[in-house]
């Protein structure tokens, strides 16, 4: 399991991964939302008409809500959605929320994940759906809202002050959606301070809980009654659900995967489950992908020290006979420490991964494509396969990566300097 060492180079212009300085301002797209005295990004996504969708949490005098906006494909505010470009609101009247993810449903929906915050310590998954103008859908949930509650209060999570929204931790908001319109999200339960366990819930098209799935509409995801948190989950191509995150404490990297109807497919790892470290160290998994040969890629960070982990997985879960820890890689960046946060296949069949180092106003953003075999891919990035961008003397955080139909790559984060900005930034392809 090697670990790749690695030192910030500048990037010529003509190299696939370059800054495209002919989007928005030099690359760079600063997203002011009305009102705000900070904002957060926590998810992207492309729309079917080129436009991208940006979630973001948004800090007002009033608290935290979520927030929506709408750019042109070149990284202009589209002033024909919401209210000049816009959507700023929270997910029950009176509370706080912080956005999740986004994504535009065939009907040209779009349908936003998040949380709910219903007090200063505890946390509910929710849901917006907005139609393609920004306005709320309100055939959905409650006025175009959908706050999910399960029996036993088994969705509420613990607020995490600590940690921005967009980066792995306690409070999940990952989302996916099903071909056929129900939905999946995740939540990590506390029963008290040191006995937590994540919970896939799918939901259908309306909001409303899917009581056919596991027969009650979610799934404890635990093993032997270890302490389990999610970060994120993924489709498979066959209707398969794959949810990934940490489990145990020293955590270790956590990859389960359930069938259609919400049962532990034990055909996948040990019994359904698969853990694993990264050369003994404890591993956190905040995003996995599918790729075309139906394995799946899993992308986080190792710990102490904090290094980007990459990690190829056959599609039964099974290590191969003479690669069992060699599946992981880690890619170390200078002396900082830095981990994955995004990822999204390319068209192509490559991966983009988009994260950050970490400390002081060595915070920047970066990001890698690799290949399908979970190699970096030296056709990107100066021929080492990744890249470094500051955004000046801040700190940043790269939080979400979309791709565009042309192939450049977008990636949204914040930059926190006295106050944090959200911000979008494209690379070439």
């Amino acid at each position: 399991m090697p670990v790749q060492s690695a030192f910030a180079l500048p990037i010529p212009r003509a190299q696939a991964g370059h800054l495209d300085t002919g989007f928005a301002d030099g690359g760079k797209a600063w997203v002011r939302f009305p009102g705000n005295t900070s904002t957060l990004t926590t998810g992207l996504a492309v729309d079917h008409a080129g436009r991208i969708l940006m979630a973001t949490r948004v800090m007002t005098a009033q608290g935290s809500r979520f927030g929506l906006a709408r750019l042109t494909a070149n990284g202009m505010i589209d002033r024909d959605f919401g209210i000049n470009g816009y959507v700023v609101d929270s997910f029950e009247s009176g509370c706080e929320a912080t956005a999740g993810k986004v994504t535009e449903l065939p009907d040209g929906n779009i349908l936003l994940s998040g949380l709910h915050y219903e007090s200063a310590d505890n946390t509910l998954p929710a849901l917006a759906l907005f139609d393609p103008n920004g306005h709320a859908v309100h055939g959905f949930g409650d006025a175009g809202r959908q706050v999910v509650r399960l029996c036993g209060n088994l969705s509420q999570g613990m607020r995490d002050p600590w940690l921005p929204p967009g980066v792995p931790g306690v409070e999940a908001c990952d989302m996916r959606v099903q071909a056929d319109g129900r939905i999946f999200i995740l939540a990590n339960h506390h029963f008290q301070t040191s006995d937590h366990v994540g919970v896939l819930i799918r939901l259908l098209p309306d909001g409303s809980l899917d009581d056919s799935f596991n027969h009650r509409g979610f799934v404890m995801v635990r093993r032997l009654l270890k302490n389990s948190w999610l970060s994120c989950l993924a489709l498979q191509a066959d209707g398969n659900i794959v949810v990934g995150g940490a489990i145990d404490w020293p955590q270790r990297g956590l990859m389960a995967r359930y069938d259609a109807g919400g049962q532990l497919d034990e055909r996948f790892g040990d019994g359904g489950f698969l853990s694993f470290t990264a050369q003994g160290r404890s591993v956190m998994v905040s995003q996995v992908v599918q790729d075309t040969n139906g394995d799946l890629h899993a992308f986080g960070g190792s710990r102490d020290p904090m290094h980007c982990l990459s990690a190829c997985i056959p599609k039964d879960g099974q290590p191969t006979p003479d690669n069992h820890d060699g599946q992981c890689r880690l890619l170390a960046i200078g002396n900082h420490a830095s981990q994955w946060t995004a990822a999204q296949m390319q068209a192509d069949g490559k991966i983009v991964t988009a994260g950050a180092t970490i400390g002081g106003i060595e915070a920047d953003f970066i990001l890698a494509r690799h290949l399908p075999d979970g190699n970096l891919d030296p056709a990107f990035g100066q021929g080492q396969g990744w890249l470094r961008t500051r955004l000046g003397y801040s700190l940043d955080t790269a939080t979400a990566v979309a791709v565009q139909a042309d192939g450049k790559i977008l990636v949204g984060g914040h930059s926190l300097q006295g106050t944090s900005r959200a911000v979008l930034t494209r690379y070439s392809a």
